[in-house]
């Protein structure tokens, strides 16, 4: 009998012996992971327990907002140089929004555009809307022209509210606005008189209450609150639908994860009419009580003093601002701040760590989503450069994937059964969230224009008939699961055989030239396989010292990735979110035809040469080699 029991827990433990030899780097990897791991298991609880909770009350963005008014009336919401709204000042000013539109006749399922600077009262006009049911456009306050007109006819506005700065901007094209779109325009000054054909809505808010009212078809939790529009990097912007449990997914997800307290002071100078200011930021002050700093225009100069002078405990960063601030010189508000947190998007890992040693960060939220998208992810421990992560342990938690495609054209690679594949580790391909219609972590709202939607959506991915969210960008899985940001569909190119990713080459051109703005894209030679690197780099005052910048190239890039071309820019067109546009440099390509900047070509013994006409007819003929 000894014998027998002996000779099973032998082979017990034989049998796990072998099963953990075969699989000890996945108890390795779970080992150095699961602080991580649980860390976003107990945030992302905590955010599907306050889902839950909003829905089953049935609760708004308003009713929330409102919870926070009557705990502390009287403290600090939104604070600017010129502003110091309190949550009961805000409250009543949405009150007052409400009852003026209501008497204007607009009911639930209206739209109403909102073309304002960053101010409290930009915050308060939305609100008051959605009070009502009423949807409103965030307007980018950049556009001019077809893409300010494109903004206000796709989303079908029956209304539009503007301050007077934009009075010439809407002048420029009120003949082309729809007969049925009523204007309001804000002045500052009541005895300023508004233009022709407009409203005053100082006037119409002079006499309205500031008391609640319950309107007769109230909002619900899923209905549309706003629309914000992509940044139209690659056409005119398309109007993304945040309804009210998406807006507090957003907000109270990214609350949790970095473990924000109601007692952080936020610091944003992005646009309130994106979803990094305007729900990220600003969804911290109407969901969970805190005090907004906010701007009317980023200060690279300006940032970490504002950050000073209001004793902000958390700022926020997107694109290239960190690298903005970076450049400025050495300042006695570098660490004169209270800032222990900075989170956004886009901090490249080549200045990442000179970033929170000069300025004295302790942590760094760095995350990665899409407005109209379901595939949300978040650095929760500060690893440099990750956008995020995927569990090795708990895979199936969140459901998000990196597949593997065309890198050109984002089409998604399938097997032989028609379905999608994963991507092994150290694999790039496109980054997908699971579609699950009803469940706001998983749904996907889409735009306004359902043809743009329909895009953005994969079907049979990994069994037929599911459905997937599909990004348009190029990730990268490490073995412990981290998620980094290698490029969008369409820029990374193939050149000498090797691919090149123009996210990775702007970021080390910028560095070597001062930190200066750059667009790295490829572009075609005659009877030349595959496309060249290309770099626009933004130098009116002509800093950039060639000879040592091709030097300095050399040591950071290989050779087939270094730009082959370069174009020194004297102005840039830059979003409202500090993202770089390159449609018009890519058809321009290195033809000093049509080009005044100046231009340079890489000569083979890696010096930088200035591209005349004549040197651009020989490339044609083929008689400069690359």
């Amino acid at each position: 009998m000894v014998c027998c029991c002996y000779f099973v827990w032998s082979a017990v433990l034989a049998v796990l012996a072998l099963v953990i030899s075969r699989h000890s780097r996945w108890f390795y990897i779970a080992g150095v992971t699961i602080k991580r791991d649980l860390t976003a298991l107990w945030a992302y609880g905590k955010l599907l327990l306050l889902i839950k909770k909003c829905e089953r009350k049935n609760l708004t963005i308003a009713d929330i907002f409102e919870l926070n008014v009557a705990k502390n009336p009287h403290k600090t919401i939104i604070v600017s140089d010129t502003q110091n709204w309190t949550f009961k000042q805000l409250h009543e000013y949405s009150n007052q929004i409400a009852n003026a539109f209501r008497t204007q006749g607009y009911k639930k399922g209206d739209v109403v555009g909102l073309l304002l600077e960053n101010r409290a009262e930009f915050v308060g006009i939305w609100i008051g809307l959605s009070k009502l049911g009423v949807i409103t456009p965030l307007i980018n306050t950049n556009l001019r022209g077809p893409s300010l007109l494109h903004s206000i006819t796709v989303a079908n506005c029956g209304g539009l509210i503007y301050g007077d700065d934009f009075v010439d901007a809407i002048n420029a094209i009120k003949k082309e606005i729809p007969a049925n779109v009523v204007l309001y325009q804000l002045n500052d000054d009541p005895n300023k008189a508004v233009s022709a054909e407009a409203k005053s809505l100082t006037v119409l808010l002079k006499d309205a209450p500031k008391q609640a009212f319950r309107a007769i078809d109230r909002p619900n939790h899923h209905d549309k609150l706003v629309y914000i529009y992509t940044s139209g990097t690659t056409g005119l912007p398309k109007a993304a639908v945040i309804t009210h449990s998406r807006y507090l997914f957003i907000a109270a997800g990214i609350h949790y994860t970095l473990d924000f307290q109601h007692e952080d002071v936020f610091y944003t100078p992005l646009p309130l009419y994106h979803t990094a200011g305007g729900i990220l930021s600003m969804g911290q002050g109407l969901l969970f009580g805190s005090t907004v700093a906010i701007r009317k225009k980023f200060s690279a100069s300006g940032y970490f003093a504002d950050c000073a002078k209001f004793k902000c405990t958390v700022s926020q960063y997107i694109g290239e601002m960190a690298r903005y601030i970076l450049a400025t010189p050495a300042s006695e508000n570098d660490r004169k701040h209270k800032v222990h947190c900075v989170f956004g998007n886009g901090l490249r890992p080549q200045i990442w760590p000179q970033f929170i040693k000069r300025f004295n960060i302790a942590k760094v939220g760095e995350f990665y989503g899409a407005t109209e998208g379901n595939a949300n992810i978040m650095n929760n421990d500060s690893t440099v450069g990750a956008i995020g992560f995927v569990s090795r342990i708990l895979p199936w938690i969140y459901p998000i994937s990196i597949i593997r495609a065309d890198p050109d054209t984002g089409e998604p690679i399938r097997g032989k059964d028609g379905l999608c594949q994963l991507c092994e580790p150290n694999e790039p391909g496109v980054f997908i969230g699971k579609i699950k219609k009803g469940n706001p972590s998983r749904a996907f709202l889409g735009y306004v224009d359902a043809k743009a939607s329909e895009k953005k959506v994969v079907r049979d991915v990994f069994k037929k008939g599911d459905m997937a969210f599909l990004s348009g960008d190029l990730l990268v899985s490490d073995e412990r699961g981290y998620l980094f940001f290698k490029d969008r569909t369409g820029d990374t190119f193939r050149w000498k055989g090797e691919n090149v990713s123009t996210s990775e080459v702007e970021a080390q051109v910028s560095n070597v030239a001062g930190y200066k703005d750059t667009i790295v894209y490829g572009v075609t030679i005659p009877n030349t396989e595959g496309r060249a690197g290309m770099a626009a780099i933004y130098d009116p005052e002509k800093q950039v010292k060639l000879d040592e910048f091709a030097d300095n190239l050399s040591k950071v890039l290989p050779s087939y990735a270094k730009p082959q071309f370069l174009r020194f820019l004297t102005k840039i067109d830059l979003t409202g979110t500090f993202k770089l546009r390159k449609v018009d440099l890519q058809k321009e390509a290195f033809d000093p035809n049509v080009i005044n900047d100046a231009l340079f070509y890489l000569t083979p013994k890696g010096k930088y040469e200035a591209l005349t006409k004549e040197i651009y007819d020989k490339i044609s003929r083929n008689e400069v080699r690359f």
